[in-house]
């Protein structure tokens, strides 16, 4: 509530002086005098002083844009902007180790928005500050994902948080990408490989979402986790993940390789994200494609992959000293404009509805085949201990279940793990 009132009070004081500064008056004498014009002084311009995180990737960007922030605000204030490399995927656990000495503005995937709000660390974003447009900006789906409670507690920066297959145009046919049997096919017969993280549970999580399984993982309340993976038909994932894994074509790899491979020659096709389109497209050129996942075979049956959709936000910290400051520059990054420049510098996808509706960005390979993914995606929204576990049981199945364990009792601790309480 202190916090509130310190923003409803600042954003006060800022209108209030946009209203007073620079006015003029006149004085009429009580004699014939000539009447005699005074100019109020000036206001003096403050001084404001933010802290702005943002991925090691878009420290450039992110400079282009505090800088003309500071241009288009220099009337008001007298503006410096420090930022700070801090990726998204790590952005709560950072604020959240001292909320009080954190930036005031961050990035952050959105699944971490409970665990921000819960905290306080978050400051709602108030009519006065532009919520009204904002919601309208931005597609339906992102802003949903920044609200809370019917709060809007951050500003929708991308679209685009979510996974597709890459493919090389000249191994594959159109007919080989439906599904997973012929495009390894295709791959083994070309003499290359088809990658992807199996020991990353952001990825292992499309097996399980595929449609039509009914198997699920949800965030409960109190940020623990329900999921019903140990039964027949999440076996039945297990030993189609198992039968991917040890084909000749496939490969195994940490996601940070994936550039890589690309460039070296070693793959053909690969799940990763619309973050690595700038290195496929120029190790691939016109032989660059993209789509949605293909089918994986499950209990003898072709069933589509799912995966987790994401969105990237931009947070303001509730413990600001400069909160009025702060809601304008968060806006400002991820306007329409700043949206259409984060496309064509960093080809993430846009929230922007405008932005999203432009030609260059539906001529994207990867963000039309995000698109065609979507679908079948889930928005990310589990909690902390989904994680580990997951990770641990991708691992396993990546490497063929090397102890022999019984699948269902694999699934069993994974479950265990994923909805063990909080702490």
């Amino acid at each position: 509530m202190k916090k509130i009132l310190a923003m409803v009070l600042a954003l006060t004081m800022v209108l209030s002086l946009a209203a007073c500064g620079g006015s003029t008056t006149e004085t009429q004498s009580t004699t014939e005098a000539a009447p005699v014009q005074t100019t109020a002084a000036p206001a003096e311009i403050p001084e404001v002083t933010l802290t702005m995180w943002g991925s090691e990737e878009d420290q450039v960007l992110l400079r282009t844009m505090a800088d003309a922030f500071i241009a288009d605000n220099a009337g008001e204030a007298k503006i410096t902007i420090e930022l700070g490399a801090v990726s998204e995927a790590d952005a709560k656990d950072q604020v959240l180790n001292d909320i009080e000495q954190g930036p005031d503005v961050f990035a952050f995937a959105h699944d971490q928005i409970a665990s921000l709000v819960n905290a306080g660390a978050l400051m709602a974003i108030p009519e006065e500050m532009g919520k009204s447009d904002i919601i309208a900006r931005n597609v339906d789906s992102s802003v949903e994902a920044a609200t809370v409670s019917g709060e809007l507690y951050a500003f929708p920066m991308t679209a685009d948080n979510g996974y597709f297959m890459y493919y090389d145009k000249s191994v594959f046919t159109e007919e080989d990408l439906a599904s997973w049997d012929t495009m390894l096919a295709a791959a083994e017969k070309a003499g290359r490989k088809i990658t992807m993280d199996l020991g990353n549970a952001w990825y292992t999580y499309g097996f399980f979402a595929s449609e039509g399984l009914g198997l699920t993982v949800t965030m409960n309340e109190d940020g623990s986790n329900s999921c019903n993976w140990a039964c027949d038909n999440g076996v039945a994932v297990c030993e189609a993940i198992m039968n991917i894994a040890k084909h000749p074509a496939f490969l195994n790899t940490s996601d940070t390789n994936f550039a890589g491979l690309v460039q070296d020659g070693t793959i053909c096709a690969g799940i990763n994200g619309a973050w690595n389109s700038a290195a496929v497209s120029e190790a691939w050129g016109e032989n660059y494609g993209a789509c949605k996942l293909p089918t994986i075979t499950i209990n003898g049956e072709q069933v589509q992959m799912g995966a987790f959709s994401g969105y990237k936000m931009v947070g303001v910290n509730a413990y600001s000293d400069q909160l009025v400051w702060s809601m304008k520059l968060a806006n400002y990054i991820t306007n329409e404009e700043n949206q259409a420049l984060r496309f064509q510098e960093r080809k993430l996808g846009p929230s922007n509805i405008v932005v999203g509706e432009s030609e260059e960005v539906k001529a994207d390979p990867a963000l039309t085949a995000l698109a065609a993914q979507m679908p079948y995606c889930t928005a990310q929204n589990v909690g902390g201990n989904f994680w580990s576990p997951v990770q641990t049981l991708g691992g396993i199945l990546a490497e063929g279940n090397p102890d022999g364990i019984d699948l269902l009792e694999l699934l069993t601790d994974c479950v265990e793990g994923v909805e063990a309480p909080i702490a």
